[in-house]
């Protein structure tokens, strides 16, 4: 599953990419701000490369009464919520992955750079998925445990890890890459991705689209405005690029089933994806969640939607 996003107009707050349920569609207005996977998924398979079509779903947990739902909820309580490892929703919650399959499409375009830059890298897990990397990668990430956990993971790769938030200024010089890529980026920052790019260069991306996993976020929250419904639109994403100069040459999206078969893997959830219902406990939601366990009980699979949409923008020049 993947990461769900926050809020487009929040900050960077601790996360990374890939995982089972759900990293990012777009959160509600309040959402706190999420450090770099804006959307989270539900396991389709425990790793960052993501198959494309349906993942098979497991069928409901067996409970009964009210001890069903206690011991449920307890497991999503008690269950580790750090980095984005999503393999715990095994089981117990799915998310179809899109059709075009980011990380082996992104792994083509690293095979072809000379220089690649990974902005908002996470935990390096999307690229350290790449078989062959360029002779020169580097990475940018704004949460210091995410930090850490890519430069271990990325660092015996060659790739130079370096910390910047995500609306700071790139550290590196006009023209110095030949592809950038960034996979659910919580805002992309198109006029430094353009100022780093080469001529003839490439800027390659999935990001989390509208409303993704709403219908999880107004269960608990209930409707949310329009304006925070459309934020994240993809035609907003292509008048942006091409305010920065860059071309177009890619722009799809894609509405993803997402079921959850239990209500432990609710609760974790949204203990790990922290902006989708901000300010998130048990004890604040018992009652909502009892109701949710009795419908999947009853009805089966509480069933949500991401939405995520992948774009490709070239800076023009070059042979």
């Amino acid at each position: 599953m993947d990461a769900p996003d926050p809020d487009p107009s929040a900050t960077s707050g601790p996360a990374s990419r890939p995982g089972p349920v759900g990293p990012a569609p777009a959160g509600p207005a309040s959402a706190d701000p999420n450090p770099t996977d804006p959307n989270p998924t539900v396991p389709t398979s425990a790793g960052p490369v993501p198959s494309a079509g349906p993942v098979p779903s497991a069928g409901p947990v067996p409970s009964t009464g009210a001890s069903g739902f206690s011991a449920l909820v307890a497991e999503g309580e008690a269950a580790p919520v750090d980095g984005w490892d999503f393999s715990w929703f095994e089981g117990r919650a799915t998310e179809e992955r899109p059709s075009w399959g980011y990380a082996r499409a992104m792994g083509e375009r690293m095979g072809r750079a000379s220089a690649a830059l990974d902005v908002q890298t996470g935990g390096g897990e999307v690229l350290d998925s790449v078989p062959v990397l360029p002779r020169l990668v580097a990475a940018t990430e704004g949460w210091p445990p995410n930090v850490a956990r890519a430069t271990a993971r990325l660092g015996p790769r060659g790739v130079v890890v370096v910390a910047a938030g995500q609306d700071d200024p790139l550290p590196f010089a006009d023209g110095a890459f030949d592809l950038v890529v960034s996979r659910h980026p919580v805002r992309a920052h198109w006029a430094e991705a353009a100022r780093v790019l080469r001529p003839g260069g490439t800027y390659f991306s999935q990001e989390v689209g509208p409303a993704s996993a709403f219908e999880v976020v107004e269960y608990f929250l209930g409707p949310q405005p329009e304006r925070v419904r459309r934020a994240r639109d993809p035609r907003a994403a292509r008048r942006a690029a091409e305010a920065a100069g860059l071309d177009v040459v890619d722009l799809r999206s894609e509405r993803l089933r997402m079921e959850f078969h239990d209500v432990g893997a609710v609760v974790h959830f949204l203990r790990k994806v922290v902006w989708m219902v901000p300010g998130f406990t048990v004890d604040r939601y018992r009652d909502r969640l009892r109701e949710l366990h009795e419908d999947i009980r009853r009805d089966g699979p509480f069933v949500a939607h991401s939405a995520r949409f992948l774009i490709e923008a070239r800076q023009p020049g070059g042979r």
